[in-house]
């Protein structure tokens, strides 16, 4: 039986699932606050740019769109480093030349939206929810400066990390619900192609100027431009944006940390004092429906930082299991959306808690030889063992693995990198036959490990 589908929020998350019910024969109707950037010179929101993996290529062939996409995404195949000292080091991300993939939020926004509305979803554009009456399900919204109201029949909220609908929640018995923002913001910057519109940098890399408190990250884009985000702390003596005051301040930072990047930013201290610094947010709440009448999706349930690549993809995975739990259930939607909120709410924590730990690892571990290491050791077991040994990082980008079960692996991995580099010198130990017998042994305990927890998560 079709239901009469009402989606707040017409971004990444919110158009896709509107195709995925509109090809199950629901009615959908989708509400945007803001205008539509098909046709108006605005943003598309957060500025940091898309890291398409596995789990949103996955999403994208639902929705048919992957042939549409592939000429526009730029592949990266592993980090490119910037040292203080003007080294560069690379890291691939993966032992089969996997890569992770540079997308233009914008582009596959308005894709998704044209498709939503060929697909027949209506989208309302101009309409701001400022509340939910979640037992009722009734809408409140804005639009002309009039105050509207709407029934909805089932309801999804993907409206964002600072959504209407999970703010409703949030004030009924017994949910629990937190903020929770970093200390860091965020600014973005630009390098600009060279004169006959070349990248000026490794196009096929994403590209890290690590710097211990602070960062700056690049990523292509396809007319020969790198969108730049610097993160640093908003407060605080030494590097922040509150030291950041003039001209001059900004000149120096660039000139002593970031000096090769600076070179190539004519429009450096114009973007810098023209583009905001925005916050970091993760967010958690439970549960993430009420009855059979709504559910949060998408950064509406689980907003997390942005140092992993992925929030769209996470959000993009919420999708595809709705999607296979509908086909699953029919018309149950009491048992489509506890079984979602079952599956999806721990692997929301977990992709968090996983975002926040690689904001270490980027801006300040990349940087140590031991780090360094490790990394190449990794890279060695991986075309070693193929069959046995595989990445936390390899887990989340390139699988489809549960990220509560990634997330578990890690532990294991620790041990297993700890006891080889304990050893000393791993690719001088490795011509040992002694030592090759014990790496054996030990590859194959990790890889139970990983299976053990692999069959407790299904």
């Amino acid at each position: 039986m079709s239901r009469n589908v009402t989606i707040l929020g017409a971004g990444l998350v919110g158009s896709l699932l509107g195709i995925i019910l509109r090809k199950r024969g629901h009615e959908v109707s989708i509400y945007e606050r803001r205008p539509d950037m098909r046709s108006a010179s605005i943003s598309a929101g957060k500025s940091i740019n898309l890291a398409m993996s596995a789990r949103g290529w996955k999403a994208l062939d639902l929705a048919g769109l992957r042939e549409e996409m592939e000429p526009i995404a730029i592949p990266m195949y592993g980090r490119y480093l910037h040292m203080p000292d003007g080294k560069t080091a690379f890291q691939p991300y993966s032992k089969n030349n996997e890569a992770i993939y540079s997308v233009s939020r914008g582009e596959l926004n308005k894709k998704l939206m044209t498709l939503a509305e060929q697909e027949g979803a209506q989208i309302h554009f101009e309409h701001r929810c400022v509340n939910v009456d979640v037992a009722a399900n009734k809408l409140y919204m804005l639009h002309d400066d009039k105050e509207k109201t709407i029934q909805a029949d089932l309801l999804f909220g993907a409206d964002g990390a600072f959504s209407a609908l999970r703010e409703s929640y949030s004030h009924m018995p017994r949910v629990n619900s937190e903020k929770m923002y970093l200390e860091y913001g965020y600014k973005e910057l630009c390098i600009l192609p060279g004169k006959n519109g070349e990248w000026v940098m490794e196009k096929n890399a994403l590209h890290i100027w690590p710097r211990g408190k602070y960062m700056m990250i690049a990523l292509p884009n396809t007319d020969g431009t790198f969108t730049c985000t610097l993160f640093m702390p908003f407060e605080g003596e030494g590097v922040s944006f509150e030291q950041l005051n003039t001209e001059a301040d900004v000149t120096k930072l660039f000139e002593t940390q970031f000096a090769d990047a600076k070179a190539l930013m004519p429009g450096l201290l114009e973007d810098f004092f023209t583009n905001p610094t925005s916050t970091l947010i993760t967010t958690y709440i439970f549960p993430w429906h009420y009855q059979d009448k709504s559910a949060l999706i998408g950064d509406a349930a689980h907003a997390i930082v942005p140092f992993y690549g992925q929030g769209m993809n996470a959000g993009f995975e919420d999708c595809t299991i709705l999607s296979s739990l509908i086909d699953k259930h029919g018309s149950d939607w009491d048992t489509i959306l506890k079984q979602y909120e079952v599956k999806r709410k721990v692997n929301g924590d977990a992709v968090a808690k996983l975002a926040l730990t690689n904001f270490t690892e980027m801006r300040d571990k990349v940087a140590d030889p031991k780090f360094l290491e490790r990394k190449q050791i990794e890279k060695e077991l991986g075309k070693r063992f193929p069959d046995r040994f595989t990445s936390v990082y390899e887990m989340v980008s390139f699988s489809h693995a549960p990220y509560n079960t990634a997330i578990q692996c890690i532990q294991a991995q620790d041990d297993l990198l700890k006891r080889i580099m304990d050893e000393g010198d791993f690719f001088a130990n490795i011509e040992q036959s002694s030592f090759g017998t014990s790496l054996d042994t030990w590859v194959t305990e990790y890889h139970k490990a990983v299976q053990q927890l692999a069959k407790n998560e299904a």
